[in-house]
């Protein structure tokens, strides 16, 4: 009896799991397959992966609104018939106008006009947006004048972030350091507490600060042997940092690591792809927004819009990219709308031959030259 109990129990086991199986190959079966383009030399695993199902999300996440009709640039200045027009003076009257009407509807589609101006007094500085679009469009300016190493000749404009938002949909704020409590979680940067941005892995739950908001290095391997940790040396804990950091990058532009590195040797300018060039410069342009841009509204936001450590919403890669490698599928809405790039200045007053503009990035000029993208059959 005990050995046919036994061949009883585990006839029942087997065809457990047989249909546990049956029904996790079924499951399976119903959604599309994982689609693989092969963007580097094989055995490398330089390879790109895309689901079919968040391929559509992105894609109805990132369309581009219609453009409003162009108006003429002739005649009277905004800043000769407005009063308080810091920022757009030197466009018609014509283009301000259809440039506010535009931003309007990419920032605060449901409030309209009523969003930045209090009321029938548009000259007003009441509203505390009012003074944050200022800036912002101070940004963009600076975006499509001075970083078209990371943004070229696509630019941004106010949409590329807003999204019909009133608030970007992917903002950050410093994170409670170890020890510290926010609501019933308590958060160490050590123990690794599990946050989207660093893709819900066990590493540092803030992988921005100290990164992109401010200047330094973000590197894994050390440039020699058993490195003194405070020296040319990274310590584990830098290592996990810089991790999270790169995986948030990865998140934001919805590609794998090999977009940019070469899997067998992932410190190697010479061997990575020309997209890593292209982020070093993106990195380097969100430290610099963040610093000279956002961290210069401290005091403006109401205490409802700031972090758990009072500091202002800053910018990362996510906020411009939403999960695909070029905003917006590459699509420029500022050829659309140029009076968001600097005015162009007369000849006399332009800066001296070699002399960098105003705001313009500061630090080293550039990453090591990258490598051309190898044959993908060779």
């Amino acid at each position: 009896m005990s050995r046919m109990r036994t061949n009883a129990v585990m006839r029942v086991m087997v065809v457990a799991v047989a249909v546990a199986g049956g029904l996790g190959l079924a499951a399976c079966s119903q959604h599309p397959p994982v689609e693989s383009k092969q963007i580097g030399y094989r055995g490398v695993g330089m390879v790109q992966e895309t689901n079919p199902r968040t391929a559509a999300l992105l894609k109805a996440r990132n369309q581009v609104p219609d453009p409003l009709p162009p108006v003429p640039s002739d005649g009277p200045k905004a800043s000769e018939v407005y009063q308080n027009v810091q920022v757009l003076g030197d466009l018609s009257v014509g283009e301000f106008t259809r440039l506010m009407a535009a931003m309007a509807s990419w920032v605060a589609p449901e409030q309209g006009c009523s969003y930045c101006h209090a009321g029938a007094n548009l000259a007003s500085d009441d509203l505390y947006t009012k003074v944050v679009a200022r800036r912002m469009l101070q940004m963009t300016r600076h975006i499509n004048s001075d970083w078209t190493s990371h943004v070229k000749g696509t630019g941004v404009t106010c949409y590329t972030c807003h999204r019909g938002l009133n608030v970007p949909a992917n903002i950050w704020f410093k994170a409670p350091q170890e020890g510290s409590v926010l609501g019933q979680a308590s958060y160490s940067r050590d123990r690794g507490f599990p946050a989207s941005a660093a893709g819900l892995s066990s590493l540092p739950y803030d992988p921005y600060s100290g990164y992109l908001d401010a200047p330094g290095d973000i590197r894994v391997v050390a440039k020699e042997a058993l490195p003194e940790v405070g020296a040319h040396g990274r310590s584990i804990q830098t290592a996990e940092a810089t991790y999270a950091t790169m995986m948030s990058i990865s998140q934001a532009l919805g590609v794998n690591c090999t977009y940019c590195h070469n899997s067998r040797a992932f410190s190697a300018w010479d061997q990575s792809t020309p997209a890593r060039a292209q982020a070093w410069y993106g990195v380097q342009m969100v430290r610099n927004l963040n610093v000279s841009y956002l961290d210069s509204l401290q005091g403006k936001f109401p205490h409802n819009r700031l972090g758990p450590l009072g500091d202002v919403p800053k910018v990362n890669c996510a906020t411009c990219h939403q999960g695909v490698n070029k905003p917006l599928y590459g699509v420029s809405m500022y050829k659309d709308y140029p009076q968001l790039g600097m005015p162009k200045v007369p000849a006399e007053m332009a800066p001296a031959e070699g002399a960098p503009p105003d705001g313009s990035p500061a630090g080293p000029s550039g990453p090591p030259q990258t490598a051309a993208m190898p044959d993908k059959t060779s």
